[in-house]
């Protein structure tokens, strides 16, 4: 099968290198060109995964529409805020392209004022096309090197378009699942980098592991609890992107969202941490979008309300942590 993918960061580059690994045709397309020279010449990605080797057989371009003239399925690898203008491009490019099918997205994000997810912005730009989003608890240097991972693929349209596509990404060291419930596995991948970024206030104020323990436990209850009211199925949130995701994001010490909130849980500003990052924090502006989303619609998320609050400097992280403890007492649910 044919990729492009478009966007050279970590992940984009991540997967590149598994699926030449998988065997497919596979071309990256950087945003700049300055990045494209450096990586075809250097046969690396300096600037987000230093130290790993891209395939030689991995086509690195700049310019989309020769890349797209043979490809099955266009992977965008780009922040979520910048996703319908991928998608714009992708549209205005593939004029000779016959065998385009899918484009699926990396990014995990709600659209700013629209509060559109991934697939359905592909929908509208594309809509000739089927749209998915490829996510789950991984880190894209292990996945680089080979070391073994699972994702979930969430995909509208018929089933056997969805099982080729999963079947595709899958290798040696990669095993990916398949869901007909896109919307709950994007919900999934955008609300675990709101409840990361709580994590990690807990570790900054070093609150200890019964602590974090109870917070990841109530995470999952309250996305659980927005997913369904979101329109997405209850069973999703217990698989990879859900749970799986959840966990990896909030342990894991390569989690951008989780060290965010740890350094704001030591007493450093969000503002200060957000200028002048190479890399995207998604769940900074998750959590805004969510909170939006959530006054629209009148929906309860304690644990996203009061990690909003802090983001926006409105509480301190313990003033927060404190509310938290202090709601009124209530039996247990899982939503």
């Amino acid at each position: 099968m044919n990729f492009v993918i478009l966007g050279a960061g970590a992940w984009g580059t991540a997967m590149a290198i598994h699926l030449e690994k998988a065997g497919h045709t596979v071309s990256l397309a950087p945003r700049r060109l300055a990045q494209a020279l450096e990586m075809s010449s250097r046969r690396e990605n300096r600037d987000y995964l230093e130290g790993i080797s891209l395939p030689q057989s991995l086509q690195i371009g700049w310019q989309l529409e020769p890349l797209l003239l043979e490809a099955d399925a266009v992977l965008l690898a780009c922040p979520s805020h910048g996703l319908r203008e991928a998608c714009q491009r992708v549209q205005s490019a593939r004029e000779g392209s016959r065998r385009l099918q899918a484009v699926i997205s990396l990014a995990k994000g709600l659209e700013e004022k629209t509060g559109a997810l991934s697939a359905d912005i592909i929908q509208e730009e594309i809509p000739d096309c089927a749209a998915g989003s490829l996510t789950g608890p991984t880190y894209a240097r292990e996945v680089a090197e080979g070391k073994p991972a699972a994702m979930v693929l969430g995909m509208k349209g018929p089933d056997d378009l969805r099982n080729r596509y999963r079947d595709a990404f899958s290798g040696q060291t990669v095993r990916v699942y398949s869901s007909g419930d896109c919307r709950g596995v994007e919900l999934g991948g955008c609300l675990k980098n709101v409840y990361a970024i709580a994590s990690g206030v807990a570790d900054g104020l070093q609150s200890g592991d019964n602590a974090k323990a109870a917070l990841l436990t109530r995470s999952l209850a309250e996305m659980i609890r927005l997913g369904e009211e979101l329109g997405a199925n209850r069973e999703t949130f217990y698989g990879l992107s859900g749970f799986g995701d959840l966990v990896a994001t909030c342990f894991g010490p390569w989690s951008r969202n989780r060290e965010f909130g740890e350094k704001i849980g030591s007493g450093e500003r969000p503002e200060d941490l957000l200028a002048n990052r190479k890399t995207v924090v998604e769940g900074y502006r998750a959590t805004l979008n969510f909170h939006e989303l959530c006054q629209e619609k009148g929906l309860e998320a304690p644990i996203l309300e009061q990690t909003f609050a802090i983001l926006k400097g409105q509480k301190k992280p313990q003033e927060a942590l404190a509310e938290l403890m202090q709601r009124d007492l209530k039996a247990e649910s899982a939503g």
